[in-house]
């Protein structure tokens, strides 16, 4: 057993937020445990052996509330003080990134490596300390510290590679991507697409496409197909093949399902579905979280089997197509509670080292919503968590981002901070603009990252977060739409400018 004292105010605290929390092993890979509280202790009992780390949504002042994960521990008889293994945590991270990056010499840099110290100073100071109270204490200033400061060291690795990567034309020619809703045909929404995004998103849910077995319904999808076409917009298909129950047809699911049957229902789907679109949809997520999203409950052999049917399909039926491998939940929270998943990183190795026909793997970064996997993290830990995909040696593309840009309540209607968590300060229209600027700019200066899609152009009552969107329901730009366009015209230039040379 794992335990860990939690203080406030100087005094063991009564009460403390658990939702989200999780263990993961030396590996990476989360832990199947239980976690409670009681008398100012958090207490984990798993089943596995080894040392573990804590993940859990902390308040860190000045910064927000997001998800934060202690250093890898050994089980003992004593408690850990949850803050020092924290603050501990944090700062490990942050060393384990400035060695990756060689953050050690710039000059300007200078301010926040100072800064880097003095929070390893108070974690001394913590660890030192008299009592667990003022070890809290100590740590608390500490994590306040290296929380925003590691953040920063982030953004100050991603200017300067950001920079290389304009000054040396590395983008790719149609970077900027944004989701759309089929059924939404208007040209008011239509025309909001031309000026900022090179492709669109469209949705090809097999549930929406054949809700009666032998009978698909195309109209919608050609209506998009076509105008986008006519308007020099790329299409991405996603996805191909989904498990969540909400993209399978009534008819496919049942009490029991036999996976021979359902592997050729798929298949015929599949290829029928890349056949019509194969001259006019650049790219196909040909997966979309099947390592998370197991609704049918399929082995890990029939899993990979699909993983490798659906590659074939594009490259058999759309050789110029790019086939991406959709990567949902990369932190892999899923895998603590539901062990017939995969965790994400090994899905991803299992993919390269079985030789799958794939170009490209997408990762999805959705955050602010009260909901397993979207429960908010800092753009440290989203730079790192790109870079360990980097590792496949496989272009990355950012198929969906989002965040919202109000409140959203959590569970019962209580307040923000114990709903999806708060990045900087509560969710609105401005932070929202400002956390879609930082990810764009971290996500572009890495040269494996080609593209990055916005998941939806609109706010939508059916999506979580629902306000995720670039415009209003009114579909008036929010500001996010506005720095979007900003940072496009100073990356490659505006949308206008590409069609007049092509």
């Amino acid at each position: 057993m794992l335990r860990f004292r939690v203080f406030e105010n100087g005094k063991p605290a009564s009460s403390v937020c658990l939702d989200g929390a999780y263990l993961v092993g030396s590996d990476g890979v989360p832990l199947v445990a239980q976690l409670s509280f009681g008398d100012g202790e958090i207490r984990c009992v798993k089943r596995a052996a080894g040392p573990a780390g804590l993940n859990v949504l902390w308040p860190v002042e000045g910064f927000g509330r997001l998800m934060l994960e202690t250093a890898r521990l050994q089980e003992r008889d004593a408690p850990y003080n949850l803050h020092v293994e924290l603050a501990r945590g944090r700062l490990m991270r942050i060393s384990q990134k400035r060695e990756d990056w060689g953050l050690y010499d710039y000059a300007d840099g200078a301010d926040l490596y100072r800064r880097v110290d003095e929070a390893k100073a108070l974690l001394v100071e913590a660890i030192t300390a008299p009592t667990e109270a003022a070890a809290a204490a100590k740590a608390d200033a500490s994590l306040r510290i290296s929380t925003a400061v590691g953040e920063e060291l982030c953004l100050f690795h991603a200017d300067l590679f950001l920079q290389r990567r304009r000054a040396t034309g590395g983008f790719v020619k149609r970077p900027f991507g944004v989701g759309v809703l089929p059924n939404r045909g208007d040209d008011a929404y239509r025309e909001r697409l031309k000026p900022a995004f090179d492709f669109a998103v469209l949705p090809t849910l097999w549930r929406e496409i054949e809700s009666r077995p032998g009978s698909p319904r195309w109209d919608p999808l050609d209506l998009w197909v076509n105008w986008l076409g006519q308007h020099r917009v790329h299409v991405r298909g996603s996805p191909l093949i989904s498990l969540d129950r909400l993209s399978l047809p009534d008819w496919v699911v049942g009490d029991q399902v036999n996976y021979d049957d359902l592997r050729e229902a798929l298949l015929t789907h599949a290829a029928q579905l890349v056949r019509r679109f194969s001259h006019r949809v650049q790219s196909w997520e040909v997966v979309h979280g099947i390592h998370a999203n197991n609704s049918l409950h399929l082995s890990l052999d029939q899993l990979m089997d699909l993983t490798r049917m659906a590659s074939l399909v594009v490259k058999q039926h759309a050789p110029r197509a790019t086939a991406i491998v959709g990567v949902v939940v990369p932190w892999g929270e899923y895998y603590a509670r539901d062990v017939r998943t995969i965790p994400p990183l090994l899905y991803a190795d299992m993919c390269v080292q079985s030789g799958f026909h794939f170009d490209a793997f997408g990762l999805q970064f959705v955050f602010g919503a009260p909901q397993e996997g979207m429960l908010v993290r800092d753009m440290l830990q989203i730079s790192s968590m790109l870079d360990r995909f980097a590792n496949f040696n496989k272009p990355l593309h950012v198929s969906a981002a989002a965040v919202p840009s109000s409140v959203i309540p959590g569970r019962g209607g209580d307040s923000p901070v114990a709903g999806g968590g708060v990045w900087h300060a509560e969710w609105s229209e401005e932070v929202q603009a400002r956390w879609l600027e930082r990810l764009l700019a971290i996500a572009f200066s890495k040269p494996f990252v080609e593209t990055v899609s916005w998941r939806d152009l609109v706010d939508h009552s059916g999506r979580i977060p629902p306000t995720s969107g670039l415009l209003r329901a009114d579909l008036t730009p929010k500001p996010a739409f506005e720095r979007l366009l900003e940072i496009r015209r100073n990356l490659i230039g505006d949308r206008t400018s590409q069609r007049s040379r092509a």
